[in-house]
Formats: structure tokens, sequence, C-alpha cells
């Protein structure tokens, strides 16, 4: 399912900004847009998202905005320049007329001057926090798309339960009708009708336009597929499940078909499957 969410939050270092978009696939595809710092706690945050998620190609981006004013806050690395001081003294020990280190050698130096920045454990902790906050707008958008899907697929339902009834009485009529056409064929050959054997015929073609059985397993697909969705939650994969049973029966209904009326039918039950499996691919 298609979803959006933005949030940013003002740190001491800058802005903080998680956006989250979704658009539809079959399984989960999760993708990460962020700055170096927070590549180490990438793993995390991940995982945050993925138990939330089944289904969709997601992109997380995550933006750190960093304030000016918090980079010119700079000091030094007070550790390394002891060290630094140490190895100059040794050095000029060992080769007394080496120049000294200036001022400006020492700031260059890697590492000398550190800015006034926001710990990882601490930056993973907002960065985790507006995530959360993400995922509840998020998730509010794709439920409001979900109810949309829902209502579409409720209707193809309806539609499809009324030609199921439109079909049930159809078989009785078509073996009644047969038994009236054979008997009618046999008395043009002016042979009069066999009991036994007219019985037999008849009975062979009723067993293979019976499609109520079909026509029993598609009422009850329909209405699991009905309560499935007012259920509610994860609910793609079984009605991805649900899609192909429905398949299977309208195949069978169009193969035993042997009336016009039962052949549209047939064919209109595809094709108001196939809009509902294309639906059902992008429900979570």
């Amino acid at each position: 399912m298609t979803g959006y969410a933005a949030v940013s939050e003002e740190l001491p270092l800058g802005t903080l900004s998680v956006e989250i978009r979704s658009v539809n696939h079959r399984y989960l595809d999760l993708q990460f847009r962020l700055p170096d710092e927070f590549r180490t706690f990438e793993p995390a945050l991940r995982e945050q998202i993925a138990t939330r998620l089944t289904r969709g190609k997601v992109e997380c981006r995550i933006g750190l905005a960093k304030n000016p004013a918090a980079q010119l806050s700079m000091q030094l690395n007070a550790t390394l320049l002891q060290q630094l001081v140490q190895l100059e003294h040794a050095v000029r020990a060992q080769l007394p007329g080496s120049a000294p280190l200036s001022a400006s050698d020492v700031l260059r130096w890697p590492g000398m001057l550190e800015a006034d920045v926001l710990p990882l454990e601490q930056l993973k902790e907002h960065t985790q926090a507006l995530i959360e906050r993400a995922m509840g707008d998020f998730s509010a958008s794709r439920a409001r798309e979900g109810e949309k899907l829902s209502a579409l697929l409720l209707e193809r339902v309806a539609r499809m339960q009324q030609l199921a009834q439109k079909m049930q009485p159809k078989i009785p009529q078509l073996v009644s009708a047969y038994q009236d056409k054979l008997i009618a064929r046999l008395r043009e050959a002016m042979t009069e009708p066999e009991g036994d054997r007219l019985r037999q015929e008849v009975v062979l073609f009723a067993s293979k336009v019976d499609v109520e059985e079909e026509l029993n397993r598609l009422t009850t697909h329909l209405a699991e597929v009905r309560r499935i969705l007012d259920q509610g939650g994860a609910v793609g994969k079984r009605l991805d499940f649900l899609m192909q049973e429905l398949n299977r029966e309208a195949n069978t209904l169009g193969a035993k078909s042997t009336d016009m009326e039962l052949s549209q039918g047939s064919v209109e039950l595809k094709v108001l499957i196939e809009q509902m499996r294309e639906q059902v691919q992008n429900i979570e």
C-alpha cells in the first residue's frame, strides 16, 4: 500500500528529520537514505520499521541539517593535544634541531578540533523516537487508503454473490430442457424414448453440468473475504490465497457451462476476481 509521513525535531546540533514513503510491492523492500553518522545504528532502525510492516517498497530518509552556530562551537581535544606535546618532546630529544610545532600545525592535526555534538547514543534515541512518530502518521495514511480498498473489494464481493445466486437455479432448468430436447429428438427419429436409457442420459448430462458444489465453494470463499476484511489487520496474504481459490472455482464453472448465460456469468466472475486480485496486491 502507498503511504507517506514526514516529521522533524530541533536538536542542539540542528534539525533532525525523518521521511517515510512507500509504494505497492508484493513483499517488504526497505531502503534507507541517511547520513554517514547514522550508519552504526541503521540495523536497529531497520528492525524498528520492519516489525510494523509486512509489504511495500518502503524508503526511509533521515536527514540532519546542522546548525551553523553549533558547528562553530569548537574546542580542542585535550587528550590528543597532551599526546602531541609528549610526542614532540620525544622527537626533539632525538632531533634537537627540528622545528617546533606551530599553533596552525596543531589546529590542523586530524581530530584536534571537536564540535559540540550529541553523543551517538542520544542521537540514536532521538532518531528512534522520531521514526516512531513518523510511523504513526504513516500507518494512519495507509489505514485511510485501506478503508477505500476494503470498500472496493466488498462492492465486488456483493456483485459476485449476486451472480452466484442468479446462476444457482439455472442448473435444474438446464437438465429439464435437455430432457425435453432429448425426448423430442428421439420422437423425430420415430423412436419411442426408453425410460431407463432416457434416465441414464439425463443423469449423465446432469452430472456434467452440475456446478452446485463450485457455487457453494465460491459463496463460502466470498463469505471468508468479507470476514477477513471486517477483521482488519495484515490480511493481504490471506486474501491472495482466496483470490486463487475464487479463480479456480470460476474456471471450473466456465468449463462445465453449456448455457450462454452461465458462460457469461463465469466470464464476469473472472473479471471481478482479477480486479480484486489487483487491489489485494496493494493491501498490507
